[in-house]
């Protein structure tokens, strides 16, 4: 591919996340070594992934050629700006999710530990080869192990609950990548011939201009089946899974919503949008022709890019209404994933340079604020058993650290400065205004005031409201340092994150002009 540069490598973190979990399984009867293992595998990941780093941020591609299924097929990795930002995240928060895995796990003497930390380990790897696909058919793979090894961690209470909400995860994510995923790559090899990304040209993609002016609409609907093939991006319809999945111990929620499995999905969109159909591809087929069959209508000149924009608005709008009305902490924290994941599908598809920018940080930057949410979640309920937002009045006096983590993880929720997702949301404000697009913006600002509408109460509770005498609340405490200190360092992160956003925002840069 020309512009890429071959670079063995970058098989590293590919074999070192396939190694970890199958010593995690040699080291089942002994625990500290099975979870230093799991700190191993995460340093070790992490650091062969940094090494990669100054060579994509000077502008090269890397990439290296495993083997050949067919012609045109391939299994083959890549790292540019865009894989580097999905890459980092993963091996740096499995670090902090190892030492909080412990704590909690143990806290609660939880069955089937060596499972448990294998499919994790197992979910991260399927998280690497998806940042670093060089082509569909390896992203798909690498898509379906992480369908397949989480859905144990759902049924990880094995108690009716368990079962039903792993069942619907299931059915939902291997569904959408059945009936949908799989034919828009069928799809693409017959349009184009082969699978490769184009990774050296984001505006043009893989699509041929011949190809989309003989077939529009051919093109369009391959768009449409990746889009809703990509259910692990929870846009609606095909969202309900990932509230089900809160049945999952705590921890697993974390790797959900922050680490491997939403991330994979949204980066699945950021990668079909951006290196698959090119920018220009996606800005000039319009809803009108793929529809209607020519220009002029009521959609007028909407792009098949703004129009999956105006799906995300509404996912956007309706899961953050949604999350108003529960009181399961993590039930709202779930619905607040589906709304902060179609943020990251909205600046994406809204192709304009600032838009895209917002979208692709706010995967890194969504990534640390909600783990730390997820894991403050889980340090209340392994101090005092609670899950009722209504029942941790005063709360915040006894676990201080906890809950102040909490509250620093919702600023950014809410975008508020100096939190990383006020950046996020300040490019993404920009790129509605760029793109003329009132209403983006209109669902963008309702957004963030019903996002404080749902997370300022959490905090006002626990800090400033008397406690019910009937909790008791005397008798809790902060649960043990292995929890703490990973929620602390990760919410101190996401503070760092909003002071030098060109963390990751240098990454973004490197793929060129949107």
């Amino acid at each position: 591919m020309e512009g890429v540069t071959t670079y063995s490598p970058i098989l590293l973190p590919v074999v070192f996340t396939l190694l970890t979990p199958l010593f995690i399984y040699l080291c089942r009867g002994e625990e500290n070594r099975r979870e230093a293992i799991s700190f191993i595998g995460a340093f070790l990941t992490f650091t062969s992934v940094l090494w990669m780093a100054p060579k994509v941020l000077a502008g090269q591609v890397l990439y290296y050629h495993v083997t050949t299924i067919l012609p045109g097929i391939t299994i083959a990795f890549a790292a540019d700006g865009l894989s580097m930002v999905f890459a980092l995240i993963a091996p740096f928060l499995w670090f902090f999710v190892t030492s909080y895995n412990i704590g909690y796990m143990r806290g609660l003497n939880e069955h089937a530990q060596t499972r448990y930390y294998v499919c994790f380990a197992v979910a991260i790897f399927g998280a690497i080869g998806v940042a670093l696909s060089a082509n569909v058919f390896t992203l798909y793979l690498f898509y379906e192990v992480i369908t397949v090894f989480t859905y144990p961690l759902v049924y990880h209470h094995e108690d009716d609950e368990a079962k039903v909400g792993a069942r619907k995860y299931i059915v939902y994510l291997m569904g959408t990548s059945k009936l949908f995923l799989l034919p828009a790559m069928v799809l693409t090899y017959v349009l184009v011939g082969n699978l490769d990304f184009n990774l050296a040209d984001i505006q043009h993609g893989m699509f041929s201009a011949q190809v989309i002016a003989e077939h529009p609409r051919l093109v369009a609907l391959t768009y449409w089946l990746f889009i809703f093939g990509i259910g692990k991006a929870a846009l609606m319809p095909f969202h309900n899974w990932l509230p089900s999945a809160m049945v999952a111990p705590t921890p697993v929620s974390a790797l959900l919503h922050a680490v491997a499995v939403v991330k994979a999905g949204v980066f699945c969109v950021s990668r079909i949008v951006l290196s698959a159909f090119g920018t220009k591809t996606a800005a000039a087929l319009t809803m009108s022709q793929v529809f209607i069959g020519s220009p002029g209508s009521w959609l007028g000149d909407l792009s098949i890019g703004l129009g999956t924009a105006y799906i995300a608005a509404f996912t956007l709008t309706v899961a953050s209404f949604i999350a108003l009305t529960k009181d399961d902490i993590k039930a709202r924290l779930a619905y607040s994933t589906v709304a902060q994941l179609s943020y990251i599908v909205l600046g994406v598809t809204m192709l304009v340079d600032s838009s895209v920018q917002g979208g692709v940080m706010h995967i890194a930057h969504h990534a640390f604020s909600k783990i730390t949410l997820f894991m403050a979640a889980g340090a209340i309920y392994v101090a005092c058993h609670l899950k009722k937002i209504s029942l941790m009045d005063g709360l915040g006096r006894r676990m201080p650290l906890t809950f102040g983590a909490f509250g620093i993880a919702s600023l950014s929720m809410i975008g508020m400065p100096p939190v990383c997702g006020f950046v996020s949301k300040w490019y993404l404000v920009n790129g509605t205004l760029d793109a003329h697009q009132w209403p983006l913006l209109c669902a963008l600002l309702l957004s963030t005031a019903l996002n404080a509408g749902y997370f300022v109460p959490i905090t006002y509770r626990a800090f400033f409201k008397k406690p019910r005498p009937e909790a008791n609340i005397g008798q809790y405490n902060e649960p043990s340092l292995t929890m703490v200190i990973p929620l602390c360092i990760t919410a101190f992160i996401s503070v760092f994150l909003g002071l030098y956003p060109q963390t990751f925002l240098n990454f973004v840069n490197v793929l060129g002009k949107f």
